[in-house]
């Protein structure tokens, strides 16, 4: 601290701060407010609204520095009628929420241009509150709160400062002043929070929005690989008892059946009722529970655990089965959410017996890597193959997967022109080199060849090695792809090709790493274990904050008053109990005001007493006579009479104002005044 404030004074900046007026001062601190709260807006705004922002800012601190002349009302009617211009010609719009922030920028930094009076500067402060809050309409993540903490912390800083005209107060003492202020309001805050009756989920109001990233409902050469760069978090999953082992972590995305050569999509769904999604699936292992809080993305369902026989329950949001084991939703899932599941890990589905549902599973384009679907046939007419079923014919791809060389790789080249309708070919007959989609599309077309209905099934595979604050971490790098297959008499049957190549992938959840970023490479190479602690303390910081903030929902808010000994509450109960805290803290207001307001120092206490028994006395003690002023009075009235009281008050006025003396004389010097005056009144009484 002592070296940056060294290099400030030679730098001449403190000096220069130190001479500028109180009022260009409070003017620069404000405009350096305003750009923090701005800040984390500039990936939403266009380009000509960050630099005209940015251009009326620095104008403004220019005005303030030079204490120049403000513009005058028709330049910024202009600078705002081409601001209006801009904002619909970008959005196309003057309406919702992309145009409303541009606006809403726009304005805050315009109206700097014209702080003249107070009232302008507390329109400032409103509408910078008000950027404060658009903030959390694109993300509501923990780092983004804390930076909205500090620009609220700075608007109130600066109204502090507002408030203050005379003198030079130091901006320390007025930031002080702000976060008491706010820190009396914490407990209203808190209560707030805790008991106003939600009209619905925290997590269904606006949040990080759509994802980015993310599984998607189609799937090219290449798009997983895309993925295992994205190290963001999927989704956080907590397991009632002993966690399943890491190859049983597969979470079901999307279903892909149709393959025109170079994407592959999903059929039109075939939604069931719970009661026939339960019917169809056959478990044969027992029932795991867990809890999942999903990170938005750009999906209308639900990555849910293998399989799940039942539809989780989501405030808000209707979920429905499909036949092929798809947990849809009524829209894209573009919020938190925070559910409870079941799966069941070992399980097979659908019909036992063919019928006309298999048909699309069978279907190849025409044309289409044709090598592969000749090497398919060729296997399939061996004369060991020839009454084989779909398991023993699956087994012998696989077999061929591993004593053929073939390499798993995040980099394997853009195939057949960049996923082009004869890619297959090119990745199973030549370069063997493939992700895991490469491995799922060429094996599902492998067997349809051979005659077995099969579809690709996209989702997450495996979790993070270790839990974080009981949390298993599942990233969007463990985006998977694999295979199912139908076989008769059991239905379908999950097969992922990718463990026959690279079977640490599945049973460990190794997942391929990209390269890391120069500080975490930095930081990993000093000390691995360091930046897996940082890691993993990040992630439990931020999965309290997902928990206990973001997810904090009305079922949490009953089963608060539940812990608190409510046998059945309901919502009368949670406006009782709410409207009983904030009256306590009402009266608790008014009583430490009124505590505050008898609180006074002992010699402004004392001093009122003193004169109240001097005008007894018949002394005319005025509020501004001081104690040595008031014995030269007691010496001329009463003489020897009140040496006594005179010398009292005397040693009164060097205590409290002489050389050395101190604020708050000694009680003993305090005590003699008063006894001296009862004397002296008594004497001067008749008998």
């Amino acid at each position: 601290m002592a070296l940056t404030q060294d290099w400030a004074s030679r730098l001449g900046i403190r000096p220069v701060w130190r001479q500028l007026p109180r009022e260009a001062r409070d003017t620069l601190f404000l405009l350096g407010v305003i750009g923090w709260t701005v800040l984390p807006h500039l990936s939403h705004l266009p380009l000509w609204c960050t630099a005209l922002t940015g251009l009326m800012l620095a104008w403004r601190a220019q005005l303030a520095i030079t204490n120049a002349a403000l513009p005058g009302r028709w330049l910024l009617v202009a600078v705002l009628f081409v601001a209006t211009v801009l904002t619909l010609w970008t959005h196309r719009t003057l309406l919702g929420k992309e145009a409303g922030v541009t606006m809403l920028v726009v304005l805050v930094a315009l109206k700097t241009l014209e702080l003249r009076a107070r009232r302008d500067a507390f329109v400032v402060f409103f509408l910078g509150f008000f950027v404060v809050l658009t903030q959390f309409l694109y993300a509501q993540t923990l780092p983004v709160a804390l930076a909205m903490v500090v620009a609220v912390w700075g608007l109130l800083t600066a109204l502090v400062l507002v408030h203050m005209p005379v003198g030079q107060p130091a901006l320390r003492r007025a930031a002080g002043l702000a976060a008491r202020c706010a820190l009396l309001g914490l407990p209203v805050m808190v209560l707030l929070f805790v008991l106003f009756p939600r009209i619905g989920p925290l997590w269904g109001l606006p949040s990080d929005g759509l994802s980015s990233t993310g599984l998607s409902m189609n799937m090219e050469m290449g798009s997983v690989a895309e993925l295992a760069l994205d190290d963001s978090v999927a989704l956080r999953v907590r397991f009632d008892g002993a966690p399943p082992p890491p190859e049983a972590l597969y979470f079901r995305g999307p279903v892909l059946t149709r393959f025109d050569g170079r994407e592959w999509l999903p059929a039109a769904p075939r939604f069931v009722s719970d009661e026939q999604a339960r019917a169809g699936l056959r478990g044969t292992s027992r029932v795991i529970d867990y809890q999942m809080t999903l990170e938005p993305s750009r999906l209308a369902l639900l990555p849910l655990l293998e399989a799940a026989p039942d539809a989780p329950h989501i405030e808000g949001a209707r979920v429905r089965a499909t036949d092929d084991l798809q947990w849809r939703t009524n829209r894209p899932v573009a919020e938190r959410v925070r559910l409870d599941a079941r799966a069941v890990l070992a399980f097979s589905h659908g019909p036992l017996e063919a019928d006309e549902r298999l048909r699309d599973h069978l279907l190849l384009p025409a044309g289409a890597n044709p090598r592969t679907i000749a090497w398919a046939e060729d296997l399939r007419s061996q004369p060991r193959f020839a009454q084989a079923d779909a398991s023993t014919l699956v087994r012998a791809v696989f077999d061929h997967i591993r004593s053929a060389g073939f390499v798993y790789t995040l980099t394997p080249g853009i195939y057949a022109e960049d996923g082009g309708v004869n890619g297959i070919d090119e990745f199973w007959l030549d370069r063997r080199q493939g992700f895991c989609e490469h491995y799922a599309a060429a094996f599902v077309v492998i067997l349809r060849a051979m005659g077995v209905p099969a579809r690709v099934v996209t989702g997450y595979q495996g979790a993070d090695a270790e839990p974080v604050d009981g949390y298993w971490i599942v990233r969007q790098s463990n985006a998977h792809a694999w295979a199912e297959y139908w076989q008769a008499g059991r239905g379908w049957l999950r097969a992922d090709p990718t463990a026959a190549v690279a079977p640490d992938r599945i049973v460990r959840s190794r997942r391929l790493e990209p390269a890391s970023g120069l500080v975490a490479s930095a930081i990993g190479g000093v000390s691995p274990a360091l930046l897996a602690r940082l890691r993993s303390g990040w992630e439990g910081l931020n999965n309290r904050w997902n928990q206990w903030v973001l997810n904090y929902s009305r079922g949490q808010q009953l089963d608060l008053l539940k812990d608190a000994g409510f046998d059945a509450p309901n919502w009368q109960d949670l406006a009782l109990l709410l409207i009983g805290a904030s009256s306590a803290l009402a009266l608790a207001g008014a009583g430490w005001a009124w505590w505050d307001r008898q609180r006074v120092e002992p010699w402004v206490r004392e001093s009122a007493r003193l004169r109240r028994a001097l005008r007894r006395l018949g002394i005319d003690a005025g509020a501004h006579e001081s104690p040595g002023r008031l014995a030269d009075a007691v010496d001329a009235r009463f003489g020897a009479a009140g040496a006594a009281l005179a010398d009292a008050l005397a040693r009164l006025e060097q205590q409290r104002y002489g050389r050395g003396g101190r604020r708050d004389p000694t009680r003993a010097v305090l005590r003699s005044v008063r006894i001296e005056a009862g004397r002296l009144a008594r004497r001067q009484s008749p008998a």
